[in-house]
């Protein structure tokens, strides 16, 4: 595909780095030195110009564009640089970040023939929501086709070794000191693994009880530290489901704004001299959550080290860098996608989805995710399927909201649901094999 990225910060410079693998990648920005970086270490062609003047485009005219992604930090340049390059450009999609939820308008999107937008600020708040439902579970992910769950949770420390088993857990991954693996029906699940299993809303709560040896009650209480968009966001989020927040800042001038933008519904409280004391003084040690919200993913992780050695037993870090990710399971964090990551992922995964296969990455983008399903149409409808067999994949299928594994030739109905677990090592034959079903 010939690509025009829109912004060379950190989610354009990752999107560029992946998508110049096997695609033409041009990338505009006015900030020379980030052009230069991307340059030197990625091949694409690189633009130095404003995104706002109609002259940054003119390199394109004439040629056919497959996507167009614009990605900056700011909702008015994205919003101009969508109008003026689907205006005077030849682009067959347009994918733009938008962080105002005005922009949910679906007539705005029609009117600047935008096929999909990326809210990365709504997706990380309402993930962090949805935990909440859970509280033993360390991440929760949903899927379009079916109402299983793709859950995860960390073996408490006094579990003995147990045998998977053929169809016991449905466990579909396990990351172990740092390293993840799709295990077999004859491999062990210890004590302190991050395990990946994949079922029902019942069978999440079952297995988690299974796993985590520590009683947790309904989560109530909630903290959030970080009074910008993000920690307004995730507190509008916890409001909707009637949880009791209260939202720490240092920054007094934030305090006030993030005071006026949540109609004064919620306890804020200004942290200038630090947050060692407020624990005691504002009562946050009874939070059942604390949910660290920051710009910054190191100030995050030490934010819910403070929160732990204060008793508070599920702490939640924003993060917006993969090479953190192991490092705060380890500690014991839920390290949730920050907007930079989520919008990174759910660009990703779009374009590698279509209308009857959803991609889905897992694990800090070590394992992915394939759902396809055989919609009235398919012409694949009883025909027999043969099962990929390799290391590093786990295959299943749903029939009748039944999930079985698939091990041998299925001959596969209307409705079904192939599902295919794999580590990212696989990922590229895992593809090729539910494509050509």
């Amino acid at each position: 595909m010939n690509i025009v990225i829109a912004g060379a910060g950190k989610v354009g410079f990752d999107l560029a780095k992946t998508l110049s693998i096997g695609h033409d990648v041009a990338i505009i920005d006015n900030n020379k030195d980030a052009l230069d970086k991307l340059s030197e270490s990625l091949d694409i062609l690189p633009i130095h110009g404003n995104l706002e003047d109609i002259q940054s485009y003119e390199s394109f005219k004439g040629h056919k564009i497959d996507l167009l992604i614009v990605v900056t930090d700011n909702d008015n340049v994205n919003l101009i640089a969508t109008l003026l390059a689907g205006t005077f450009l030849d682009i067959s999609k347009i994918f733009v970040r938008f962080q105002n939820p005005s922009f949910t308008d679906i007539k705005l999107q029609k009117k600047l023939h935008i096929d999909t937008v990326i809210f990365p600020t709504k997706v990380a708040s309402v993930s962090i929501a949805a935990l909440l439902n859970y509280p033993k579970a360390m991440n929760i992910k949903f899927f379009k086709y079916t109402d299983y769950r793709l859950a995860s949770v960390v073996v408490s420390h006094e579990k003995e070794k147990m045998l998977i088993g053929e169809n016991r857990f449905n466990i579909v991954g396990i990351e172990r000191k740092r390293h993840f693996f799709i295990p077999n029906s004859d491999d062990f699940v210890m004590a302190d693994d991050l395990v990946y299993f994949f079922a029902q809303d019942e069978g999440v709560h079952a297995t988690c009880d299974i796993f985590v040896h520590e009683h947790k009650s309904k989560i109530e209480k909630c903290v959030v530290f970080g009074g910008e968009d993000l920690g307004i966001s995730i507190t509008k989020a916890l409001l909707s489901i009637h949880k009791d927040v209260k939202l720490v800042e240092k920054d007094f001038e934030i305090c006030e704004r993030a005071n006026e933008k949540l109609e004064g519904k919620v306890s804020i409280i200004n942290s200038k001299y630090g947050t060692i004391e407020l624990f005691e003084n504002e009562g946050l040690d009874a939070a059942d959550i604390f949910i660290s919200a920051t710009k910054n993913d190191e100030y995050n992780i030490i934010k819910c080290l403070e929160a732990k050695d204060r008793g508070i037993k599920k702490v939640v870090a924003i993060n917006n860098e993969v090479e953190y990710y192991n490092f705060m399971h380890s500690l014991g964090i839920v390290a949730m996608r920050g907007p930079k990551m989520s919008a990174y992922n759910s660009i990703m995964e779009e374009i590698n989805s279509t209308g009857i296969i959803l991609e889905k990455h897992f694990c800090g983008a070590k394992a992915v995710v394939y759902m396809r399903k055989l919609l009235p149409t398919s012409k694949y409808i009883s025909k027999k399927v043969k099962p990929l067999k390799s290391n590093g994949i786990n295959l299943f299928y749903i029939r009748d909201t039944i999930l079985h594994n698939l091990s041998e030739k299925l001959t596969m109905q209307e409705n079904d649901i192939i599902m295919a677990f794999c580590s990212a090592e696989v990922a590229p034959k895992t593809k090729r094999w539910i494509y050509e079903l």
